[in-house]
């Protein structure tokens, strides 16, 4: 099989931590890009999910606002679909 070299950029800090963990399970920096190459091939797609960490500032409002109504003592709550539809006049 004829290989091909492929040049990546990235941090120092970035490439250093990345050796450290590959080195533990025994694979050097090729090895482990070939196997992710080649997971990427098998799926069809990133092998992995690709998501924001952090939720924005929006989705922090939403979750805090969720908070306080579940907090709240006084909250109304329903005990059967019917019983919120009768509420809604529904």
């Amino acid at each position: 099989m004829n290989t091909v070299k492929i040049n990546v950029c990235t941090d120092a800090e970035t490439k250093r931590a990345a050796e450290t963990i590959f080195e533990a399970v025994g694979l050097n920096m090729s090895a482990a890009i070939n196997v992710f190459l080649k997971k990427a091939i098998q799926y069809k797609g990133i092998p992995f999910d690709v998501c924001m960490e952090i939720p924005n500032d929006v989705t922090v409002a939403a979750m805090e606002e969720g908070e306080k109504i579940l907090a709240d003592p006084n909250r109304k709550s329903y005990k059967s679909v019917e019983e919120l539809r009768a509420a809604l006049n529904v």
